[in-house]
């Protein structure tokens, strides 16, 4: 069988023929029509008022901390298990990162490490929706409500996955969203930045576009600011993509459906979690073997390659990452969030990309049953 990617996008006619039309026509009068399109259509499919097409999910996160007029000493809060984009942007607006420990099953953010990690400087926390799945909002959004702290979701990874029948990317202040080229929804690169806050959608705006106002005076700056836009041909396939979303997710899903229906009765053997109120897209299928097996992430991944499957490890924690060596509150994680780093080290993304068939998932479990069951 030829070599196994572990993502991937699926591309049809519609997205090409509107790229092409972005290309052909997108310019002057019209060199802002798809990101209107795409906005528009991307608000109302999340239900957001306000949409802001940029050119990653982290520029989008960037745009949120740096309207939030934070000082050097505030504390943002974010899960250990993460893609260190979620992370970052709290050092660009010089903020300090908390991090706090995940939950057994979700792999989202923990409730309790949540509560645990505010101080009287916590001003916001950036909750992930990790592989397709939401954490427990009810609880995040309560608890940041009585300490009166801002709430940034950060639904890169979970476009369409639903929380007691409300999208990802509608709860908090404002919510993000990645459209790398592996993501479920792609413009190759690129991102979302939600809100219903006026305020703030006008606050990101300014700070997108170099610190000009809105039909102010050309070139006419009155803060230092950034340059994050979207082009056109990104949202033009962004729209497409958006146009076939329900196409996608059921794929998504289907694709795991086949490897529960192989891998479940494994015993030792963890998958993605639903819980009851929630609708996973399953972004990245995830298997969690137990210590028992004797074989790390690194173990399994390497033995998947060798037999022509690629897989990803499951993510670090971000407090082990040499990015973060020296970092006070990150030698004080290593101690603390037990549970990321005890579901880390055996934690592997197996192949999910839109072209995976069910005869290449039997062929992935086979190759997985294998190695875990050589001794």
């Amino acid at each position: 069988m030829e070599r196994i990617p572990v993502a991937g996008p699926w591309i049809t006619e519609k997205e090409v023929s509107y790229v092409a039309d972005a290309v052909r026509n997108a310019w002057y009068e019209n060199n802002s029509i798809y990101h209107n399109r795409f906005e528009a259509a991307f608000a109302a499919y999340v239900g957001r008022k306000y949409a802001m097409a940029l050119p990653s999910c982290t520029s989008a996160l960037h745009l949120s901390l740096a309207s939030l007029d934070l000082k050097p000493d505030d504390e943002i809060i974010v899960p250990e298990i993460t893609w260190i984009a979620s992370s970052a942007p709290i050092s660009y607006v010089n903020a300090k990162t908390v991090f706090a420990d995940i939950d057994s099953k979700t792999w989202c953010l923990s409730v309790q490490s949540l509560i645990g990690s505010i101080t009287p400087k916590t001003r916001a926390v950036i909750l992930v929706d990790l592989y397709g799945n939401m954490p427990d909002m009810d609880g995040i959004l309560e608890t940041a409500s009585r300490h009166g702290i801002a709430v940034i979701e950060d639904a890169a990874q979970s476009l369409g996955a639903e929380y007691k029948k409300k999208k990802a990317g509608s709860f908090g202040l404002a919510s993000t969203f990645s459209f790398h080229g592996t993501k479920t929804l792609t413009t190759g690169e690129g991102g979302m930045l939600l809100t219903d806050d006026e305020t703030m959608f006008n606050r990101c705006q300014f700070l997108r576009d170099h610190g000009r106002k809105a039909g102010g005076k050309m070139f006419w700056n009155t803060e230092i600011g950034y340059k994050y836009r979207m082009s056109n041909m990104q949202a033009a396939l962004g729209l497409a993509q958006l146009e076939r979303i329900e196409e996608l997710i059921e794929r998504k899903r289907e694709i795991f459906s086949w490897y529960y229906k192989e891998l479940a009765n494994i015993e030792g053997l963890m998958l993605n979690y639903e819980p009851y109120d929630v609708k996973n897209t399953y972004w990245m299928v995830t298997i969690i073997p137990e210590p028992r097996f004797r074989l790390t992430k690194e173990d399994i991944i390497k033995a998947m390659s060798e037999r022509g499957i690629d897989c990803r490890p499951f993510f670090y924690p971000l407090s082990s990452l040499p990015a973060y060596s020296g970092c006070t509150a990150a030698e004080q994680a290593r101690g603390k969030n037990t549970i990321a780093y005890q579901i880390s080290q055996y934690g592997v993304n197996l192949p999910s990309s839109f072209h995976m068939t069910r005869e290449k998932v039997t062929f992935v479990c086979d190759k997985l049953k294998e190695i875990l069951s050589d001794p």
